[in-house]
């Protein structure tokens, strides 16, 4: 799976947890970018990710990343 697979089913997922259609996420999209994304939307939004190309992120790689980049690379690893 590529980054070009990745964003368009991304983008559905933040889309649909943040209820704003005009959310077009890049890889240097960060939380500082999205209006309410804050620890709650962040729990939340690492759940729908995880469902949508299953798998589960262990806690380190989710207190790791820095942007939206970082998921991408670590669904590119390991997502289907």
């Amino acid at each position: 799976m590529n980054e070009n697979e990745i964003i368009p089913r991304l983008n559905s997922v933040f889309r649909d947890i943040f209820g704003d259609d005009s959310i077009s996420v890049s890889a240097n999209t960060t939380s500082a970018d999205i209006e309410d994304w804050d620890s709650l939307a962040h729990i939340t939004l690492m759940d729908a990710v995880e469902n949508e190309f299953g798998l589960r992120f262990k806690m380190r790689e989710v207190s790791s990343m820095k942007n939206v980049g970082d998921m991408i690379n670590l669904i590119a690893e390991r997502g289907r």
